[in-house]
């Protein structure tokens, strides 16, 4: 399967590549500079660009099974990434006939409806103080995702960690609060939603085994 990851050389990016290309998946790694990436294999082809204004997000995408974002809000980046980011991959995979597109969220994007634990809503109070801008980005970018035809998948993670991880997760209808995940377990989901078709038109969490 080839696989296109955005957000590639990222903290949850480089995991993502690694283990794809572990299992014999053939990658499309989509960094800001090539040079600093750092991973090299003969299934690897990596592609420059910015996602924000859109360069090189088509070529990257063309010829791929299925799209991986996994870009993250950082202190000096616009406020809408996630959002602008989002739509310039979706009229890209659109253009390419391109339909499935797995996206890394936080847990505080909420579907409509949904039980929140006393922590859950803790932690949303929490991020509408001190995060705003992150999760209003999130939700909007959710929001146009879900409003494609696209075979989408939307994780929700609660705070990433560094490290191996356990080699295992929760996922689905589960109760996330404080609690953290390791970088390397949300990719092993996200592959494994990828190819096992899991979680279609559905936004699932994730957490800590």
């Amino acid at each position: 399967m080839r696989l296109t990851v955005f957000g590639a050389s990222g903290r949850t990016g480089r995991p993502l590549v690694e283990q794809a290309l572990d299992r014999g998946h053939e990658v499309v790694a989509f960094v800001r500079s090539a040079p600093k990436f750092g991973v090299e294999a003969d299934a690897l082809t990596v592609v420059e660009g910015d996602a924000y204004t859109g360069e090189g997000v088509e070529e990257a995408v063309i010829g791929a099974d299925a799209v991986v974002s996994v870009l993250g809000q950082t202190g000096d980046g616009p406020d809408d990434l996630l959002t602008v980011a989002g739509d310039h991959i979706v009229e890209a995979m659109t253009d390419a006939g391109v339909t499935r597109f797995v996206t890394l969220v936080g847990a505080g994007v909420r579907e409509e409806g949904e039980s929140v634990t006393l922590s859950g809503r803790v932690m949303g109070t929490l991020l509408k103080v001190l995060a705003r801008s992150v999760l209003e980005d999130a939700e909007e970018h959710v929001r146009r995702v879900r409003s494609t035809d696209l075979d989408y998948t939307v994780v929700r993670a609660p705070r990433l960690v560094d490290g191996e991880g356990t080699g295992d997760y929760r996922a689905g209808d589960i109760d996330l609060g404080f609690e953290s995940v390791a970088r390397a377990d949300v990719a092993r989901f996200v592959l494994d939603c990828i190819e096992d078709e899991r979680y279609v038109g559905a936004m699932p969490k994730v957490g800590a085994a």
